[in-house]
């Protein structure tokens, strides 16, 4: 993907950075002024190896410039970086921002396609395409844990499922909320319940696709015990839509315990949303 996105101009002018690949496309733009989206670089696989990661806009120094550069080169080889970036003097940057820009560039960027990461001074953006809604919510919470500063801000909601029709229709139905249960149990509560209620029909709308339910939990306590909660909790959810008219046959479930939180454990607000059952279509 390839183009320009223009942001208002500050008092004073803002790094800006572009890197871009032909086909997922992670636009990393930290300015203000002169800002051009990048394109995230492909996953990897035969077809999108050959595509080429364009590094483009402006920071401050070459020493900012060359660590965008090497952190790119580590992660998606020398061959398809392509470097535009411009060194300008007098912009002027948000306290470590370079370093903060590098620690955004992770692996698991290279999970969006057709999408774009742009800094806006301390104001993050992704957008683009993923396979499905845990993913999407990973890499929201990858690039705040990497960036690792309140004053800094993660906007994902223009980062989409992508992941076939049948994945969004039970994403939608989702829609960022909680399957809830009794704490420490895996006795559905009304509020879950109701929930099941609207996927239950979501599934039956999908035909006779398999569907894996995987239960989540927060990092508090044992991982064995949070691990057998979580498989309990997933089970239970499969025995509830099995009994209001979903094809049991067609329904796995997966205990993943505290492995893969999608935000901070050390915070009520984030053990809760790590207490979680995700529906993936197989």
């Amino acid at each position: 993907m390839r183009g320009r996105t223009f942001f208002p101009s500050p008092a004073r002018a803002l790094p800006a950075i572009v890197l871009a690949a032909a086909l997922a496309s992670l636009a990393c733009a930290a300015s203000a002024q002169d800002a051009v989206p990048a394109a995230a670089p492909a996953p990897a696989s035969a077809s999108a190896a050959a595509k080429p990661v364009i590094a483009s806009g402006k920071v401050p120094d070459e020493s900012s410039k060359q660590a965008v550069l090497a952190k790119l080169r580590e992660l998606y080889g020398n061959e398809r970086v392509i470097d535009r970036i411009e060194v300008s003097s007098g912009i002027v940057t948000p306290p470590n921002w370079r370093q903060n820009v590098v620690n955004m560039l992770g692996p698991d960027l290279q999970q969006v396609s057709d999408g774009k990461l742009e800094v806006n001074g301390n104001a993050v953006r992704v957008s683009g395409n993923v396979a499905n809604e845990l993913q999407r919510q990973q890499i929201v919470s990858g690039l705040s844990t990497r960036i690792n500063n309140p004053t800094y801000s993660v906007d994902g909601r223009l980062l989409r499922v992508a992941g076939g029709a049948q994945q969004s229709l039970l994403d939608n139905v989702l829609a960022n909320r909680i399957v809830e249960f009794e704490s420490g149990s895996a006795t559905l509560t009304p509020k879950g319940e109701l929930i099941l209620d609207e996927m239950a029909a979501a599934m039956k709308r999908i035909g006779n696709k398999r569907v894996l339910i995987v239960g989540h939990t927060d990092a508090a306590g044992r991982r064995e015990s949070n691990l057998a909660l979580s498989l309990a909790r997933a089970d239970s959810v499969k025995r509830y839509l099995q009994a209001h008219g979903v094809n049991g046959a067609l329904l796995g479930v997966q205990g993943a315990g505290p492995d893969q939180p999608v935000a901070d454990n050390a915070t009520a607000e984030g053990r809760a949303r790590n207490r979680r059952i995700a529906f993936k279509v197989l």
